[in-house]
C-alpha cells in the first residue's frame, strides 16, 4: 500500500462575510420572532460571521455544484495541476441541487475536465468523511495516482420564510420550532476540497494514517433531517413522496424544514465519547501525543459539552489544542472539515511532524468519523 498525502487544499465561500446583525436581512422574517430565536441561537454557537449563496433579494447566487468545482478548481490550482490530470472526484454534500442525477456528476460537469471516476456521498457533515476515505483507498491502492474529495452544502436556500410559513401549525410546537431555529441560525454554504496524492507537495503536506467512520444508526432514530414530518418520524414510509396530498401536503406538515432534534443530540454525544475511548484504546492515537485536534462542531457550548464527556473518558485533549474556525466561517456541513483543515494549514501553526486529529460528529442518525494526520515538510 502506498503512502498517501493531502498536498493541496482549496474553499469557497460565497459572498462576503455576514455579521449577525445582518441574518436576518438574507434569511427573511417568518412570524415577528426571528429576531429573538436568532439572538438567543448565535450567543450558543459563538458563531460572528458565515457566507450566504443568496443575496438580501434570497435568490440564489451560487449553486451547490458551481461552489464544490471553484473549491476544487483552486486546489488543483494550488498544486499546479491542470483540471485534465484529476483522476478522481468524490463529492460529498447534504442535499444536492438536484434529486437526480448524483452530486458528483453535477460537480464534473461544473468543473470540466476530461474523463474521471466519479462518486457521491450524501449524508451530513460526515458525508465528507465518506468522500476522503474513498479517495484515500483509491489512491493507495495505486488506483489513481491523485484524487479529490470536496464538500459542499448550500442549507441558505432551505432558510427562507417559504420553507416554513406552510407549516404554520408544526411549528407552534416548541420543541419543533427550537430543533428549526437552531439549524436556521446556525448552517451557513461553502465548500472545500483536498487534494490527495501518493507523493507529498511542499512545503507541508498532510499524511493520511488512518482514516475511521462509524455508523450508530442501530442505536437512534433519525436526529436531523428533511423530508419527514416530525410526528412521522419513525415511519419512513410516510415520508415526503408518499404523502396523499403530494408536496404542498408534506410541506404543510413540516416535512420540508430542516431539524434536529436536540434532546436525542444530547443522547448521541455519550456513544461518540466512547468511540473516542475505544479509538484511543485500540492505538489509532493517543490523547496526550495529539499536537492539534481539528474537530467539527455546530456550536461553541456544545464543544464545551462533548469536552467534558471526553474528559471523563480519560480522552483529555488539551483545550489549546483544539483549533476551530467555527466563529468566522460558520457550520458549512460537509465542508466543515475541509475547512478546517484549509484555514489551519494557512494559519501558519503547523510543524513538521505534528499529530493532527480531525474528528467529525455526525447527528444525522449517529455517526462519528476520525482521520489521523502527521505534517510532512517537501
Amino acid at each position: 500500500m502506498k503512502d498517501v498525502y493531502i498536498s493541496s487544499t482549496g474553499a469557497f465561500l460565497p459572498g462576503n462575510p455576514v455579521p449577525n446583525d445582518e441574518m436576518l436581512e438574507f434569511l427573511g422574517e417568518i412570524d415577528g420572532k426571528s429576531k429573538r430565536f436568532r439572538d438567543f441561537v448565535v450567543r450558543q454557537n459563538g458563531i460572528k460571521t458565515r457566507h450566504y449563496a443568496i443575496n438580501k433579494s434570497q435568490e440564489l447566487c451560487c449553486s451547490n455544484a458551481e461552489m464544490a468545482a471553484k473549491a476544487v478548481k483552486e486546489a488543483l490550482r494550488n498544486a499546479d495541476l491542470e483540471t485534465k490530470q484529476l483522476e478522481c472526484l468524490m463529492a460529498a454534500t447534504t442535499m444536492a441541487d438536484l434529486i437526480v442525477p448524483g452530486h458528483a456528476s453535477a460537480v464534473h460537469g461544473e468543473l470540466g475536465g476530461g474523463p474521471m471516476d466519479i462518486a457521491s456521498f450524501q449524508s451530513v457533515c460526515a458525508s465528507a468523511m465518506m468522500a476522503v476515505k474513498t479517495a484515500w483507498m483509491n489512491v493507495r491502492c495505486g488506483e489513481a495516482s491523485n484524487a479529490v474529495a470536496v464538500g459542499s452544502d448550500l442549507p441558505s436556500i432551505r432558510f427562507r420564510p417559504i420553507a416554513y410559513t406552510p407549516a404554520k401549525e408544526a411549528i407552534k410546537n416548541p420543541q419543533v420550532r427550537m430543533s428549526a431555529e437552531f439549524l436556521r441560525w446556525t448552517l451557513s454554504d461553502g465548500a472545500g476540497a483536498a487534494l490527495l496524492e501518493n507523493t507529498p507537495r511542499g512545503p507541508l503536506s498532510l499524511r493520511i494514517d488512518g482514516i475511521r467512520t462509524q455508523s450508530f444508526a442501530h442505536l437512534f432514530h433519525t436526529c436531523m433531517y428533511a423530508g419527514i414530518a416530525p410526528d412521522k418520524l419513525k415511519d419512513l414510509k410516510q415520508n415526503w413522496s408518499t404523502h396523499s396530498e403530494g408536496v404542498p401536503g408534506s410541506a404543510a406538515d413540516g416535512a420540508m424544514m430542516l431539524l434536529q432534534d436536540m434532546s436525542l443530540l444530547k443522547e448521541i454525544f455519550q456513544v461518540w465519547a466512547d468511540e473516542a475511548r475505544n479509538i484511543a484504546d485500540s492505538g489509532h492515537f493517543d490523547p496526550e501525543n495529539v499536537d492539534w485536534f481539528l474537530c467539527h462542531y455546530s456550536a461553541e457550548s456544545l464543544r464545551d459539552e462533548f469536552a467534558n464527556l471526553l474528559r471523563e473518558r480519560g480522552v483529555d485533549i488539551a483545550m489549546e489544542k483544539w483549533w476551530s474556525n467555527l466563529s468566522w466561517r460558520g457550520n458549512t456541513g460537509a465542508a466543515s472539515v475541509f475547512l478546517l483543515l484549509h484555514d489551519f494549514l494557512r494559519s501558519g501553526q503547523a510543524k513538521p511532524g505534528e499529530k493532527i486529529y480531525c474528528m467529525v460528529p455526525e447527528s444525522g442518525r449517529a455517526l462519528i468519523s476520525s482521520m489521523f494526520l502527521t505534517v510532512v515538510a517537501v
